[in-house]
């Protein structure tokens, strides 16, 4: 009876963690597209609502989905504290809720990057790395759809087949 209950309890256990590895591999794709969104956003405020960087992000705040609109939100309020450079706010805000986003460093660079020039120059030159940054991140966006594609399903088989081998094991 206890050997029944724990080899279930074994399944159950590592079939989650499959699927929680798989849910990662889910989200990366579209958090990347919510990312592509905001950028688009962003690009429409500064160009043609001649909105101010603090009032962009505060809009963007309410627009996006968790976790993008805690970035947003901690990023104005960062900017309406006036103790910080615009770039300051963008990293402190990008590091406060990077654990709680699906995606890679190599992201992380690309949006960290994307901090170090906002708000620094004229809005053409803004848009043009908004346009940049957007370029970039459909890439990761590309890459990130190849790897759920590849695997996302055997990370799931994984989880239920690890189970079944650690039963095996301790029998």
């Amino acid at each position: 009876m206890f050997k029944l209950m724990g080899a279930a309890i074994i399944i159950i256990a590592t079939t989650w963690a499959g699927f929680e590895a798989a849910k990662k591999l889910s989200m990366r794709p579209r958090q990347l597209r919510q990312l592509k969104v905001a950028m688009q956003s962003l690009e429409a405020e500064i160009m043609f609502g001649h909105t101010p960087l603090k009032e962009a992000a505060r809009k963007l705040s309410k627009q996006m989905a968790k976790p993008l609109s805690s970035f947003f939100d901690t990023f104005a309020n960062r900017l309406e504290s006036g103790e910080t450079t615009v770039k300051e706010a963008w990293d402190d805000s990008l590091k406060k809720i990077w654990q709680s986003l699906a995606l890679k460093q190599g992201e992380f660079e690309i949006l960290s990057q994307f901090g170090e020039t906002l708000g620094k120059s004229d809005k053409y030159h803004q848009q043009k790395q908004i346009m940049l940054t957007m370029a970039h991140l459909e890439r990761e966006e590309t890459d990130a759809l190849d790897r759920q594609g590849k695997y996302e399903k055997m990370m799931k088989s994984l989880g239920f087949l690890s189970g079944l081998l650690l039963i095996i094991l301790l029998m």
